[in-house]
């Protein structure tokens, strides 16, 4: 069964839900280039062993819809906090230092999310003349989930931040 979203399971505020929408939305893409990979692959196997005419603009198109599903997927994963991690350490501390590592990683993720944004938008202007070769679209639509996903990872980690803060100001965790 689907993890329920911490956030989704009282009632938040209007950026709360903004934000869950916001991140199925991302889910909802991500399935929809899902279901449309595993048919063009379909496709692919049909054409190069049934009509002995393979398509060639699968792989490349494939290689392009991978990078935003996991892109998608990624800074979903990050606003519902469904990421595979070992949290036993943290969540075993006492208060204060929980709270320290909850920041350290929250800040970690802000960065990281900023240099991806950074260096994914500075790909795409650098990218934006050169074509994908057999699909001929530019470049740039390879680095543009970068910059999708940074910008992402930095809004859902900066709300998870403040809420996680701000919910309850003694403990701040």
């Amino acid at each position: 069964m689907d993890k329920v979203p911490d956030s989704a399971s009282a009632p938040g505020s209007t950026s709360d839900r903004v934000l869950d929408g916001l991140a199925r939305l991302c889910l909802i893409v991500a399935g929809v280039l899902l279901v449309f990979l595993i048919f063009s692959f379909g496709w692919l196997v049909f054409g190069r062993y049934v009509l002995n005419d393979t398509p060639t603009w699968i792989e490349q198109s494939s290689l392009l819809i991978v990078v935003y599903i996991t892109c998608l997927g990624a800074a979903a994963g990050v606003r519902f906090n469904s990421h595979l991690s070992i949290d036993f350490l943290r969540e075993g501390a006492p208060r204060v230092p929980r709270a320290i590592m909850h920041a350290i990683a929250d800040g970690f993720v802000i960065l990281f999310g900023a240099f991806m944004a950074w260096q994914g938008g500075l790909m795409v202007m650098n990218n934006a003349g050169r074509p994908i070769p057999m699909i001929g679209l530019s470049e740039s639509w390879r680095a543009a989930p970068l910059v999708v996903c940074g910008v992402l990872l930095v809004i859902f980690t900066g709300a998870n931040l403040i809420k996680r803060w701000f919910s309850n100001p003694r403990a701040g965790s």
